[in-house]
């Protein structure tokens, strides 16, 4: 069996389970934030009754983290409820959106709180959880009504995904992150190409990156219809997992001869620097296909290149030089937005490297990314060509309609930010 099999059978009391088989697991976390959290949390009391609990508080975690920094007395009130049902249950793993717990963007909360461990099982509200994966366990996204069902029980029917697999041979060259080697898987199968599937990561490129990196791979395979994203867990993932937790958890590892859906193997010296064109995931073209592209702003955050990893790499190339157009900054999470003060780039910190060349940092949170209310930071208010770190560049998904949106590497949106236009990072580094 794969990994992902492997999971799923052991979280359903099988030996053995096949793709396409339908099986009642238990899950071991359940998350929710301030946009799917409320509606979860009205379907939990109707079909379960007004005085229902929850079947584990230990094992619901709450994060606010779309719309938290707004004016918008709609998502202000989404807070609210989210704040009286953690009272009335009290959750031990609530983090109120406006203290000292607030904790920033669900999915780099979840590795940061220690509550991705190799080899369970964890959903949450929103599409993107399959970056948990990069732990080593089975993550997906989920709807409000499961999301309840779970709530109540504790327990989830799924149907087992065939595992896609694909291998990145050799050593990453310097001016390529993880970015361009999900953009380039996504361009290849499209935006269906995974439907329902597990999409399996490995090879020498893959694990030469820290696992904040391997977050962005598994955090887009959604953008190509996967079912979940995964990475068989190295030391370096049990190194990172046991300094954030002391609960005890079994790495799981796919068979020898465990049979795929397909593979395939890439060689990384062969990878240029990519984007992914307006106004879909998988409209890829090489960076030196693209460059020229006058542009508005450039942005750099959310939960898949909103990392430490991500400003390290965009300062490296920032450092001493000004933007030419309005470029946001917006750690992913608290813990990343205190790192900026005291990691440093030739002992100059991220925070001065990226103020003094005239970025505008915002507080963590989803922020732009999800366009929301007309006060959020960085949203696109007109025609604006943006380029930036995010997921996905659907029409609307940075604010206006008739904004376009370039999806691309921090490299590749730190060496635009400098020139106005899309540039390739090969040639910012060439002249630093």
């Amino acid at each position: 069996m794969t990994i992902t099999e492997k999971i799923l059978a052991a979280h359903a009391g099988r030996d053995r389970v096949v793709p396409g088989e339908n099986v009642w697991i238990d899950v071991d976390i359940l998350m929710t934030h301030d946009v799917c959290g409320p509606p979860t949390i009205d379907i939990f009391r109707r079909e379960f009754g007004a005085r229902a609990k929850v079947w584990d508080i230990d094992k619901l975690v709450v994060l606010p983290d779309h719309y938290v920094f707004t004016s918008n007395h709609q998502a202000n009130r989404n807070l609210d409820i989210l704040r009286e049902f953690a009272v009335e249950h009290k959750l031990p793993h609530y983090f109120d959106a406006h203290t000292d717990e607030y904790k920033g963007v669900c999915h780099a909360a979840l590795a940061e709180g220690g509550y991705n461990r190799p080899g369970t099982t964890l959903f949450g509200t929103d599409s993107h959880t399959c970056t948990s994966g990069a732990f080593g366990l089975f993550a997906t996204g989920i709807g409000n009504t499961d999301a309840a069902l779970i709530m109540g029980t504790g327990k989830i029917w799924v149907k087992v995904p065939e595992t896609m697999r694909f291998v990145f041979e050799g050593e990453l060259p310097p001016y390529l992150m993880a970015k361009d080697l999900i953009l380039t898987v996504i361009g290849d199968i499209g935006i269906d190409g995974a439907t329902y599937r597990a999409m399996e990561f490995d090879g020498q490129a893959v694990y030469d990156l820290p696992v904040e990196e391997r977050m962005t791979l598994t955090n887009m395979a959604i953008e190509a219809g996967g079912k979940n994203g995964i990475i068989a867990p190295d030391e370096v993932t049990i190194d990172y997992v046991k300094s954030r937790t002391d609960s005890g958890f079994k790495p799981v590892y796919g068979d020898e001869g465990a049979r795929f859906h397909s593979e395939r193997v890439y060689d990384v010296s062969k990878i240029e620097p990519v984007v992914a064109k307006p106004h879909r995931p998988d409209n890829r073209a090489t960076v030196s296909e693209v460059a020229g592209t006058r542009l508005d702003a450039a942005y750099v955050g959310s939960c898949t290149g909103g990392k430490l990893q991500d400003f390290e790499a965009a300062a490296r190339l920032l450092k001493g030089q000004q933007v030419a157009i309005d470029t946001y900054m917006v750690p992913a999470s608290t813990e990343v937005q205190r790192q900026l003060h005291t990691t440093y780039v030739d002992g100059v910190s991220l925070f001065d490297v990226l103020t003094d060349a005239g970025c505008k940092l915002g507080k963590s949170s989803c922020a732009a990314c999800l366009g929301g209310p007309v006060d959020t930071f960085g949203r696109t208010h007109g025609n604006e060509v943006v380029i930036s770190t995010t997921n996905r560049n659907f029409p609307g998904r940075m604010g206006s309609k008739q904004s376009s949106v370039f999806l691309a590497s921090p490299y590749t949106v730190a060496a635009s930010a400098l020139t106005g236009q899309i540039t390739d990072p090969r040639n910012v580094m060439t002249s630093a």
